[in-house]
């Protein structure tokens, strides 16, 4: 629940907008009891031909006032009381519809406005997270807590809240009726109501349990389609559909357990409810008759006492209604804060600097890298990379070379050491300045559901078409561009469905060519190419190293050998450096590596 109470709270904002819908609210509800009031002289003065008096059990301010105007309407004919009554019943529902109307749109505006809001920073903050909680996390419970999280959040505000202070608000004007009407008998009602709220509140306990156990299966479902359907062509040629049915059956299965226990829970409460209210309606029954057939009470303010009493049971129906509702909407809230509450790992210094354009080196000194709860991956780096050199880092598979390449740009920070360039710090450099500096291509090609030329010109709106088809020429990318249905216009799908791997891996060259960086990171950028493609993309790739400083992993070590150096990982430590030349002739790891791509 404090993370309802948080998610209300996010609504500051809108405190005018609350406050309106808090007066439409009370204005209802005081007209909602001045229909009721319309019973008495309906029945004591038109259908009985009786005087209306006032009977209350509490003495009010106002008791003498409203008596004087009975007594005038005690003197009007029972026709013209009727016409009265009619005509201000009508004025009342009128009046009310207005009000029922502004009540519902201002309570829409604030639960509409705190989601959008609240989506907003869950995504931005999401782009302020590290790579080592973001890589952790499945990407569609992420989603999940974006959509579906927050769907039911909005629920939680613009239906929970809006019904529950309506129904508080009518609550509260039945209970004063009959209250004022008779407190002695009120004093059994409050009692019965008190054991009635036992149950639903322990209801309300389980619902919530039950709300964040689906919400997780929601997540469970919207990742296991996010990993099927972004993976159908691994899929569809191991024949896997069978499997992929049946799990999504299984989940699907457990998701429908979940919320039927939950459904059976929250109907529970409607019956539960008109029932303990039925009970209250008998026990008053039985303890008013008499007043009644005494004349202590006149049969339209007995009416008006039952009537109050029954029409309460709708709005407490109501609020347990809405308690399943807020449970759900506090489960949300409760993993979404959890997402916002957690901390970057890495972040930009209070005052960063500009860091000026690469002019001399890039140091590592003593760098250590482990990440979270695992080992450590880098052990006492020291490396320089001078300005306009091409460095090759190569080894076996899982040594750290791309854990070592990813903390130039600061998807990671060294647990210890620091790495500088041309003597600044890297953590005290502005993120914009550094990564504006670096050119990234990697083997997993990451392309957008959107046009070739907007996926060239991905983070620089502003080039020119000239500019784009300029770098897609020299990324070999231009002639099969054109050829498609709308040339550079043309949609490729998610991730670049509709393109070839060497094409997908073209237009990020053609990308990075354009953003001109002066520093390259290569990430094994041609390992996953066919013979063709794989000399297009390294044709490309030559002209992108051009007049640039290159820290290129590869390994096949065919398109290392100039480098001007290379070093050798091994167990997280630089154990070779050197020129392909000098390692090739050395007893090591290198040596062994060449060997056996090249059946030496």
């Amino acid at each position: 629940m404090r993370s309802y109470i948080r998610l209300v709270e996010a609504g500051k904002g809108y405190i005018v907008t609350f406050v309106g819908a808090i007066v439409c609210m009370v204005l209802l509800n005081i007209l909602n009891g001045f229909s009721l009031l319309s019973l008495v002289p309906v029945i004591d003065r038109v259908l009985s031909a009786g005087t209306i008096v006032l009977t209350t059990s509490i003495k009010l301010p106002f008791t003498d006032r409203l008596n004087e105007f009975f007594a005038v309407v005690n003197n009007l004919s029972r026709m013209t009381v009727l016409w009265y009554v009619s005509g201000f019943v009508l004025i009342v529902f009128f009046v009310k519809g207005i009000f029922d109307y502004y009540k519902e749109v201002l309570m829409e505006h604030m639960g509409q406005g705190i989601v959008r809001d609240l989506s907003n920073k869950i995504y931005a903050h999401l782009q302020d997270l590290s790579l080592d909680y973001i890589g952790k996390q499945r990407t569609g419970e992420l989603v999940s807590r974006i959509t579906n999280d927050i769907r039911w959040m909005q629920d939680g505000i613009s239906r929970g809240l809006a019904n529950t202070l309506s129904s508080f608000f009518e609550v509260l004007l039945y209970l004063t009726i009959i209250v004022v009407i008779s407190w002695q008998l009120s004093i059994i009602c409050l009692i019965v109501f008190g054991i009635m709220m036992v149950p639903i509140i322990k209801i309300g306990r389980r619902l919530k349990k039950l709300s964040a156990e689906g919400q997780g299966k929601t997540a469970d479902i919207s990742s296991l389609l996010f990993e099927t359907i972004s993976g159908i062509r691994v899929v569809k040629a191991f024949g896997m559909e069978e499997y992929e049915e049946g799990r999504f059956r299984s989940e699907n299965g457990l998701y429908y357990d979940l919320m039927m226990k939950s459904i059976r829970r929250a109907a529970i409460t409607g019956p539960l409810v008109e029932f303990i209210g039925a009970v209250m309606v008998i026990c008053v029954l039985l303890f008013t008759i008499k007043h009644v057939i005494k004349g202590h009470l006149s049969i339209g303010w007995f009416t008006l006492y039952i009537g109050s009493l029954v029409a309460i049971m709708k709005p407490v129906k109501k609020i347990s209604q809405m308690n399943p509702i807020i449970q759900r909407a506090s489960a949300a809230a409760d993993r979404v804060y959890a997402l916002l509450d957690m901390k970057p790992q890495v972040v930009e210094a209070i005052s960063p600097v500009e860091l000026p354009i690469l002019s001399k080196s890039i140091k590592f000194n003593d760098v250590h890298f482990g990440y979270k709860g695992k080992d450590t991956v880098l052990k006492g780096i020291d490396l320089e990379i001078k300005k306009g050199e091409v460095v090759a880092i190569v080894g076996p598979s899982g040594v750290g070379k791309t854990t070592l390449v990813n903390l130039i740009p600061r998807f990671y920070d060294p647990t210890s050491g620091n790495i500088d360039v041309d003597g600044n710090d890297l953590k005290s450099v502005s993120f914009k300045s550094l990564r504006s500096q670096l050119g990234i291509v990697t083997q997993e090609t990451i392309l957008f559901n959107d046009t070739v030329r907007a996926n060239i010109a991905y983070g620089d709106k502003t080039k020119s078409n000239e500019e784009i088809e300029h770098a897609a020429e020299m990324a070999n990318a231009h002639n099969f561009i054109i050829q498609m249905p709308k040339g550079y216009d043309t949609f490729i799908g998610e991730r670049g469905f509709k393109l070839s791997g060497g094409e997908k891996q073209r237009i990020c060259i053609a990308r990075a060519l354009l953003k001109n960086p002066p520093i390259l990171i290569l990430d094994e950028a041609t390992s996953a190419l066919d013979t063709e493609n794989e000399r297009l993309v390294q044709d490309a790739i030559s002209k992108l190293m051009r007049h640039r400083t290159v820290i290129v992993i590869a390994h096949r070590l065919s398109t290392i050998q100039e480098a001007n150096h290379i070093v050798v990982l091994k167990d997280g430590r630089i154990v070779q450096k050197g020129t392909h030349d000098e390692l090739v002739n050395k007893e090591g790891i290198y040596q062994t590596l060449y060997e056996m791509q090249f059946n030496v």
